[in-house]
């Protein structure tokens, strides 16, 4: 089956599985010069959105705002740090789109784009729960549901980053669309796909799509949060309950049989824990500027030195590897 009639046929669960574009597809991919040994190419995922807040959140709320609709639920419940990116996202686009957003939200270690971003939440209209801390999130669930009731109606409750089996076909698609580049030269078959890991979603449904276009790639996730497990079988875990829905919802494909073995899981780059900056990713990130790359600390500029320094070790083959900027930093 070609790249493009799997990514076809993959759209038409749209069909039973109500989806939403709110990007323009495909995204970019172009070749980076960044002094590594291997070929490095990068697709530019920042720019994904039609306004609003950018980046690899908007592809999860794709699938993610249709289902809150599909269940008539008026708010979405979830969760993140003080300097969320995916909550900034979900409260801009979901208010478009009549929904409303509910945040709880972890401390993170603060900053000037942390500050700023606190100011942009409060200004998105999403209502905002200072929990403070991971343990007090989890006590707290049960009175923010009923707090954000409507009616009869439960809040849509979502895990941070939006990583839930239906949020996560968001990157079976983006894998699809990439294979689809790679098929028509758009640049060659990667060995590695390289993605910051956050919440495990992006890389779980990199994982679940590539298997499904064929391709050889690997994904390498370079896990920037220490509060949550993010091992391979977890990753792993996730991608297999995405598999059930697309066969629940009328895909048929051949097992894939996916196991741990098939993602590679790096932890050597978070630092002190989530949100701290590392020396190695302001190095990263001031590298990224010469390449026309605007990464931040948190996410990408972390798995961006993971990337240079395993290609220093030898560790990344012979290439060509792929590196997922996932950052979208355009706001209102």
């Amino acid at each position: 089956m070609t790249d493009s009639l799997l990514h076809g046929r993959f759209l038409e669960l749209a069909d039973t599985l109500p989806f939403l574009r709110l990007g323009d597809s495909p995204t970019p991919v172009r070749e980076l010069d960044i002094g590594t040994r291997v070929p490095v190419w990068c697709k530019d995922e920042s720019g994904y959105g039609s306004g609003g807040w950018g980046g690899n959140k908007i592809r999860k709320l794709e699938w993610l705002l249709p289902e809150a609709q599909r269940r008539g639920a008026r708010t979405i419940l979830t969760v993140g740090g003080t300097g969320t990116n995916w909550g900034l996202a979900t409260a801009l686009y979901a208010r478009e789109h009549g929904i409303e957003t509910a945040l709880a939200l972890v401390d993170q270690p603060e900053d000037d784009h942390v500050r700023e971003q606190l100011q942009r939440l409060k200004s998105s209209g999403a209502t905002l729960h200072f929990t403070h801390s991971k343990l007090r999130t989890v006590l707290c669930a049960p009175w923010l549901v009923v707090r954000h009731m409507r009616g009869r109606t439960l809040p849509y409750l979502l895990p941070a980053g939006g990583s839930s089996p239906i949020g996560t076909l968001g990157y079976v698609e983006g894998a699809l669309e990439l294979a689809a580049q790679v098929r028509t030269s758009m640049l060659p078959e990667p060995t590695y796909l390289v993605t910051a890991v956050g919440s495990g979603g992006t890389a779980a449904g990199l994982t679940l799509g590539l298997r499904l276009a064929g391709l050889r790639t690997r994904v390498l996730g370079v896990v920037v949060n220490d509060t949550l497990p993010l091992d391979a079988e977890h990753i792993i875990g996730l991608a297999k309950r995405t598999e059930g829905v697309l066969r629940t919802r009328g895909a048929q494909f051949a097992p894939l049989g996916l196991r741990p073995e098939d993602v590679t899981i790096v932890r050597d780059w978070i630092g002190p824990g989530y949100g701290h900056e590392t020396p190695a990713a302001v190095a990263a990130q001031k590298l990224g500027t010469t390449a026309g790359l605007e990464l931040e600390t948190v996410y990408t500029a972390k798995a961006l030195a993971a990337l240079i320094d395993l290609d220093a070790r030898g560790e990344l083959g012979d290439g060509p590897v792929v590196f997922l900027d996932t950052y979208g930093p355009r706001h209102r």
